[in-house]
C-alpha cells in the first residue's frame, strides 16, 4: 500500500506501527495480539490540488477507524460482531473521489450549524443574516460548502486511551454567510475499550450559532448488508421536537407516548414505519434527551440481532437527530461497490436542536467572543 507514513513517538502509551492494520474487513478475525497506532496515508487531492490524507487508527483490540482530512470524515469503521469477526460498519467510499461527487454527509463532521435553520435565515443582535438555502426552504448542515467539503488540519495527539488525532478548521468571517471568524475543531479518539471518541471546541472573535456534529451512517450487520430495519433502538427521551412539513420545529417539545417516536423501550426500526406518511418516509426527528445538562450521558443504544453487534452513544448534547437514511434509494455505489438501499443504514447525529437560532426557548447556540464551546459524543460498541 503505498503513502504510509509512520508517526513514532507521537503516543505515549500507543506505538505506530509500520505495517498496515490488521485486516478488519470481509468477515475476517483481527489478529491478537495487535500492535495499536496511527498510521497516515495520502489519499488524493481536491479538485483545487489541495492534498487529502487520511488517518488509520487502530487499538489493542484490532478495531480499526480511518479518517480523512477532507471533511474530517469517519470512512472506514471495523468492530468485531459476538464472534469476534471483523466487519466496516459505517457507509462511504473506498477512495477521494466518491465523496467529492457529493454525497449524503457520509460519515462527515457537520458546521458550522448542523441540522436545519428555517428559511436559510436568522437574527442576531440586531442583524439579520442570509444563508444558503441547499435545502428548499431551509439552509442545513452548514449551506453548500459546510465543514464537511473542507480540508482541516490534522495533529496526531497523545492519549492513554487509545490513538487520537485532533482535526482543526479555521471558517473566516462571512464564510456560508455566518459572522465570526470561527476556529474549531474535532480529536477523534479510539480507545481500547472500542469506542469512538470525539471531543469538539470552537472560538468566535464575533457572535455567532455554532452547532457540530457527526453524520456517520450505520449498519452494524456491515456497510452494503441491506437495510436496518431489523435493527432495535432504545432512545433515552421522553419528548421530540415537533417538526412542520419542512422539518423546521414548531417550538412545541411533544411527549413521545403514544406515537411511533417511542423508544424509550426497544423497538426495531421497521416496526412502525407504516405510521409516517410515504412523504416522509420513516423516522428524520430530533429528540430532547433526558440527560442531564452538559454531562456525558447515554442517549441512545442499538442492537443487531444478526451480528450481536450493539452500539451505545453517549452524548453532552441536549439532542440526538434520528435519521433511518430514508433518501437512499440504491443509485449510490459505496464501498466494494456496494448498493446503498432505502433505510440501509441509521444516523444517530448528537446536536442541538434545529432551528434554535430562531427558537428562543431552546437551549442557546450561540457562542461569544470569550466563550468556548465544547461537546463530547462517544460511540461505544459491544457485542453480544
Amino acid at each position: 500500500m503505498r503513502g504510509w507514513l509512520v508517526f513514532a513517538g507521537i503516543l505515549a502509551s500507543v506505538s505506530c506501527v509500520a505495517a498496515a492494520p490488521p485486516a478488519a474487513t470481509g468477515g475476517k478475525a483481527a489478529a491478537k495480539p495487535v500492535q495499536p497506532g496511527i498510521q497516515k496515508e495520502a489519499w488524493g487531492k481536491t479538485k483545487e490540488g489541495t492534498p487529502v490524507d487520511r488517518y488509520v487508527l487502530t487499538n489493542r483490540n484490532g478495531v480499526v477507524a480511518k479518517i480523512t482530512t477532507y471533511g474530517a470524515i469517519l470512512t472506514e469503521l471495523d468492530v468485531p460482531d459476538r464472534a469476534g469477526k471483523m466487519e466496516d460498519v459505517v457507509l462511504g467510499f473506498d477512495d477521494l473521489q466518491g465523496y467529492l461527487a457529493g454525497h449524503p454527509y457520509f460519515g462527515a463532521t457537520v458546521g458550522r450549524y448542523a441540522n436545519r435553520i428555517a428559511k436559510g435565515k436568522f437574527s442576531l443582535d440586531g442583524k439579520t443574516y442570509t444563508l444558503a438555502v441547499n435545502n428548499p426552504p431551509n439552509s442545513l448542515h452548514g449551506g453548500n460548502v459546510g465543514f464537511d467539503k473542507r480540508v482541516w488540519k490534522a495533529e496526531p495527539q497523545s492519549s492513554p486511551d487509545g490513538p487520537s488525532v485532533r482535526f482543526s478548521y479555521t471558517s473566516p468571517d462571512g464564510e456560508e454567510g455566518y459572522p465570526g471568524t470561527l476556529n474549531a475543531s474535532v480529536t477523534y479518539t479510539l480507545t481500547n475499550k472500542n469506542e469512538v471518541r470525539l471531543d469538539y471546541k470552537a472560538t468566535t472573535d464575533k457572535a455567532t450559532p455554532v452547532n457540530l456534529t457527526n453524520h456517520s451512517y450505520f449498519n452494524l450487520s456491515g456497510q452494503g448488508s441491506g437495510t436496518v430495519l431489523d435493527h432495535e433502538v432504545t432512545i433515552v427521551a421522553d419528548r421530540y421536537t415537533r417538526p412542520d412539513k419542512d422539518l423546521i420545529p414548531t417550538g412545541e417539545l411533544r411527549k413521545v407516548d403514544g406515537t411511533p417516536l417511542d423508544f424509550t423501550q426497544p423497538h426495531k426500526i421497521g416496526e412502525r414505519l407504516d405510521e409516517f406518511p410515504k412523504t416522509m418516509g420513516g423516522y428524520d426527528h430530533n429528540y430532547v434527551l433526558n440527560g442531564a445538562a452538559n454531562a456525558l450521558s447515554l442517549a441512545a443504544r442499538v442492537y443487531d440481532p444478526k451480528s450481536g453487534r450493539q452500539l451505545e452513544l453517549l452524548t453532552t448534547e441536549p439532542g440526538v437527530q434520528f435519521y433511518t437514511a430514508n433518501f437512499l434509494d440504491g443509485t449510490i455505489h459505496g464501498k466494494k461497490g456496494a448498493v446503498y438501499p432505502k433505510h440501509g443504514a441509521f444516523c444517530l447525529e448528537a446536536q442541538h436542536f434545529p432551528d434554535s437560532p430562531n427558537q428562543p426557548k431552546f437551549p442557546s447556540t450561540i457562542l461569544k467572543p470569550g466563550q468556548t464551546y465544547t461537546q463530547t459524543t462517544v460511540y461505544r460498541f459491544s457485542a453480544k
